[in-house]
């Protein structure tokens, strides 16, 4: 068929692809014993870490929801892309040239994958934007970056470029590289309208929007000019590439910072971002277009990795466990109620919520054209509770100085308290509302008593539940597999057997270079639970350990899969990430070995029990039979023997 790409050079992205780097883009990932990583899956939202990445043997699962697969998958999955969309990304980001069938070196025009060509054109016109910005028709833009305390430098770090006042500026330029009207459109760059297409954004100060991998996405757009009648800030409409609910201005800038540091600070617009980072504070981010949400919740946690359950703990260094999100609004009401709805996304994080507003309500860009950077880093620290400063905004809409502003206030406060959820921290905060009203603590108590009691002041709490640990038995650990395939029967977790035989697998198919040889030798009954003697079949079709020592650990587990019908792969892929109980990589060897030796005597004592049962229900004098199966008892037992001591 024409336009397959070679098969070849599928394996040869394959290989080249860092499965750790491509996941890391999306999440924080630790390590997790000897060659595993793990954390936050970015495809359930969850609080405890259960995505697991072996990066030797290219591949992922999350013993949460049940996802796993190698690279290729994970970028098909992350990026809703089609499996020759992946291999074309992934191929670009390892430099791998691709080969079509049919002849030729390139993917022909007409059939090119569809979001690769969507980003080549945001790329396109991203640089296009650029360098218009130095043109004599880009003034305005000058100066409005000027007037800012930006400069050239500035412009070029953040890809700050201007939109020309023209039609089809933009449009001329895209096609003349090959783009048509219908990805044009596709990709948000130009408008429908009667006549035809036209350039979207037009006498304006453009930002390249960027995802985690820094590919430009979308754009953010200011208004310039007069007689320019549409909104102030204009942004890419939603395409298949520009999600504005999960997308996060700067992260590709900010990701590593936001990882090391375990602290983001989410302000409110694109100038702010370039004036954070500028100052020093290079864990900022901004929302695109709409407020801050459960998607961008999701995208932070899993950069913070939030996984600490003593997460939010504020420490005397002023420090906190578990991570920030510092939120900096400006001081009006519209500021007030971002700070709200922030505070309602609050149940999603283990991590501490603060929130930063200047005295005078400025924003960081503001405050550092004023004050210098330094003023910006100060505001950062200075953050207070986002509990404590939505809750005294809510006070201060009362008259304190009256008893019933007073029981308002206390009324009003109440269900914010109740939504507090470190329990153990409760009283303390009532404490220090009721310090805040001037009202007794006993008065306060009973309010958030009345509140709590009443189902529609209750505050939601998060939508994610207690998730399954990464050690978790792999058969049944989540909902059914996407490709609909039935489950083996999940192995009772109680059973030490099965906890053994689970292990043994993962030896044999992360470490096969350190299984004994014996292991080869076991018959198709070794194994007693159905699902691992499921697993062991795929393995001797595989070739068995011999087999898997000839290969790198990743070309082995694939020739595991490609010998497993498609419910045996979905617990291959599990077993290939599992950890470990041996964390240290000099015993791994021998921990190895004895694991597998232990299984391989427990199935050759499974063996002679079954042999001595026949044996027993034998009638002696049928010499035959009896003998027969004497003569098979004894060779098990002398196979067991011989296994002792070979250790």
């Amino acid at each position: 068929m024409a336009g397959l790409i070679r098969r070849e050079d599928v394996d040869q992205v394959r290989e080249r692809a860092r499965i750790d780097e491509i996941v890391s883009a999306h999440v924080t990932l630790k390590p997790a014993g000897v060659g595993a990583l793990v954390g936050l899956c970015p495809f359930h939202d969850e609080r405890s870490p259960s995505f697991n990445v072996r990066p030797s043997v290219g591949r992922y699962h999350c013993f949460g929801c049940g996802e796993g697969g190698d690279v290729i998958e994970f970028v098909m999955k992350m990026d809703g892309l089609s499996f020759t969309e992946a291999i074309e990304y992934l191929a670009g980001k390892t430099g791998v040239q691709l080969r079509y069938e049919e002849g030729g070196n390139a993917r022909p025009r007409e059939e090119p994958g569809k979001r690769q060509r969507l980003l080549e054109a945001h790329r396109v016109a991203a640089d296009f934007y650029a360098e218009q910005l130095m043109g004599p028709d880009a003034t305005a833009a000058r100066t409005f970056l000027a007037e800012r305390s930006f400069d050239r430098s500035d412009a070029e770090l953040f890809g700050v470029g201007f939109a020309p006042k023209g039609w089809d500026s933009l449009q001329r330029h895209l096609q003349g590289r090959g783009f048509t009207q219908a990805e044009l459109v596709a990709s948000g760059l130009m408008s429908q309208g009667q006549r035809g297409i036209y350039d979207r954004f037009r006498g304006r100060v453009m930002w390249p929007i960027r995802d985690v991998t820094g590919a430009v996405i979308g754009f953010g757009a200011r208004r310039l000019f007069e007689d320019d009648q549409g909104p102030k800030y204009l942004n890419t409409p939603e395409t298949s590439l520009y999600k504005k609910s999960h997308v996060l201005y700067g992260i590709d800038l900010a990701k590593r910072d936001i990882a090391k540091g375990k602290r983001v600070v989410v302000v409110e617009g694109y100038t702010d971002v370039m004036a954070a980072h500028l100052s020093g504070v290079t864990a900022a981010v901004a929302t695109c277009g709409t407020a801050f949400g459960g998607d961008h919740a999701k995208v932070v946690r899993r950069l913070l990795g939030d996984t600490t359950a003593g997460g939010g703990m504020q420490l005397a260094s002023g420090g906190t466990v578990g991570g920030e999100i510092i939120f900096t609004f400006d001081g009006d009401a519209a500021g007030q109620k971002a700070a709200e709805r922030a505070y309602g996304e609050d149940q999603r994080f283990f991590a501490q919520t603060y929130v930063a507003v200047a005295d005078d309500g400025m924003d960081p860009c503001d405050l550092r054209m004023a004050k210098g950077p330094e003023a910006v880093r100060a505001l950062v620290d200075g953050r207070k509770p986002l509990f404590a400063f939505v809750i005294q905004a809510k006070i201060k809409q009362f008259d304190l100085n009256t008893v019933e502003g007073r029981v308002s206030a206390v009324r009003a406060a109440a269900p914010e308290i109740v939504g507090i959820r470190d329990r153990s921290q409760r009283d303390g905060y009532m404490r220090q509302v009721a310090g805040w009203i001037g009202t007794e603590i006993d008065e306060v108590r009973r309010e958030v008593a009345r509140a709590a009691s009443t189902p529609s002041q209750r505050k939601p709490s998060s939508s994610d539940g207690a998730r399954p640990a990464s050690g978790a038995m792999p058969v049944a650990d989540g909902g059914r597999p996407a490709g609909g395939a039935a489950r083996l029967p999940a192995p009772d977790p109680r059973d030490p057997v099965a906890r053994d035989e689970r292990l043994a697998l993962v030896a044999v198919l992360q470490y096969p270079q350190h299984v004994p040889a014996s292991f080869d030798e076991l018959g198709e009954d070794a194994f007693a639970v159905p699902a691992w003697r499921a697993v062991h079949a795929a393995i001797r079709a595989a070739g068995g350990a011999a087999g898997g020592r000839e290969l790198s650990a990743a070309q082995w587990v694939a020739a595991v899969l490609e010998q497993s019908p498609e419910s045996v792969a979905i617990v291959v892929t599990q077993l290939s990430v599992a950890a470990l109980p041996e964390d240290r990589e000099a015993a791994v060897a021998a921990f190895v070995e004895g694991l597998v030796r232990r299984v391989m005597d427990l199935g050759l004592k499974r063996r002679i029990d079954d042999a001595r049962s026949r044996l027993q229900r034998l009638d002696p004098s049928d010499e035959g039979a009896y003998n027969a199966a004497f003569a098979d008892l004894l060779a098990i037992e002398s196979e067991r023997r011989a296994l002792r001591e070979s250790a």
